[in-house]
């Protein structure tokens, strides 16, 4: 069977994402699982190889059809939109958001024409994305709007560990608002949808509780009592395999061991800080919802080492060859 082709957009060119990209698609891991196809401005790329000293020759092409699947050969996607007299790397830039963006757009046209399996992404930056006019905070609005899809969900997974987020980028004192029972049970139930798009359809999903030890039946806050369980023994009558509240401090720990097949995580960095601390390289975001696969490597653009070659791409192999794993259950 042939292996998945995957589109990676290169990112916003002044960060890291080019060097992380060049050189996942010289790994030998990414050519077992996963045939990437590169979208993005070949001056910007040829420059990355420069400085990861890799020996890659490029492959400009049109469509992912045209690729070449070998050892040695980077198939590319080219699209010039950089103004290299006006280029640095490790800076904010308007035309750098804008090219991201764009590179993003076609990536998603291809996987919405059935012409790539699925989009693993490389890191874009929230205030070039503003200076060139990009209205979106990020990766998951951007595929929210060219999907057409209203609510994605976003999954992290390391280790066999898999994450979903009842709240995302809003304060703290937001996001303790927004853990009510029918928000926790119409985002229960949309993670259970996208755990079967992805295959998984044993196992019990947890709910976090949100004040230490859940509360202690409501000594030191009420939520887990008022919001939490009536949502949890809502969901089980209606028959999800559900259990919560489950204390933070130990929830992430029970489902590593096997006990829970997911986390609802109740806030932002509840979930981002025990994944990234199991395996900071490792923590692979999944937009799931979505008429098509999108995978990401979970960290910035690293403007303070863009440019020196010395990026780790760990993180980049990984998000391309789950990306690989998934793609199959997205064929169009």
């Amino acid at each position: 069977m042939n292996k998945p082709v995957i589109a990676v957009p290169l990112g916003d060119p002044a960060g890291i994402g080019p060097e992380i990209a060049v050189r996942a698609f010289a790994s030998e891991e990414t050519a077992r699982y996963a045939r990437p196809v590169l979208i993005g401005d070949r001056r910007i790329v040829e420059m990355a190889l420069g400085v990861t000293k890799s020996p890659m020759k490029i492959k400009t092409i049109s469509v992912p059809s045209e690729g070449v699947w070998e050892n040695g050969t980077l198939n590319l996607i080219n699209i010039e939109n950089v103004d290299l007299a006006a280029f640095r790397f490790g800076k904010v830039c308007g035309m750098c958001g804008r090219a991201a963006y764009e590179y993003i757009e076609r990536s998603v046209a291809l996987a919405m024409a059935a012409q790539v399996d699925a989009v693993a992404t490389t890191p874009i930056n929230k205030e070039s994305l503003r200076a060139g006019g990009v209205d979106f905070i990020g990766h998951t609005e951007i595929f929210a709007f060219l999907t057409g899809t209203e609510h994605p969900l976003t999954m992290f997974e390391v280790r066999g560990l898999r994450v979903f987020f009842l709240t995302r980028h809003v304060s703290l004192k937001e996001a303790c608002a927004l853990v009510t029972k029918d928000r926790i049970k119409e985002t229960a139930k949309r993670c259970f949808e996208a755990l079967e798009k992805l295959g998984v359809t044993e196992g019990t999903m947890a709910i976090a509780g949100l004040n230490p030890h859940s509360g202690e039946h409501g000594l030191f806050g009420n939520e887990e009592v008022n919001e939490v369980e009536p949502a949890v023994r809502e969901l089980a009558a209606e028959g999800y395999r559900v259990e919560g509240p489950v204390g933070a401090d130990s929830v992430f720990h029970l489902a590593l061991q096997g006990r829970y097949n997911s986390v609802l995580s109740l806030y932002h960095d509840q979930g981002h800080i025990a994944t990234k601390t199991l395996d900071f390289e490792r923590t692979i975001a999944v937009t799931a919802g979505m008429p098509i696969l999108r995978t990401s490597v979970d960290h910035g653009t690293a403007f303070d080492i863009a440019g020196t070659g010395i990026a780790s791409p760990v993180s980049m192999i990984e998000a391309i060859t789950l990306a690989a794993k998934y793609a199959q259950r997205f064929k169009r």
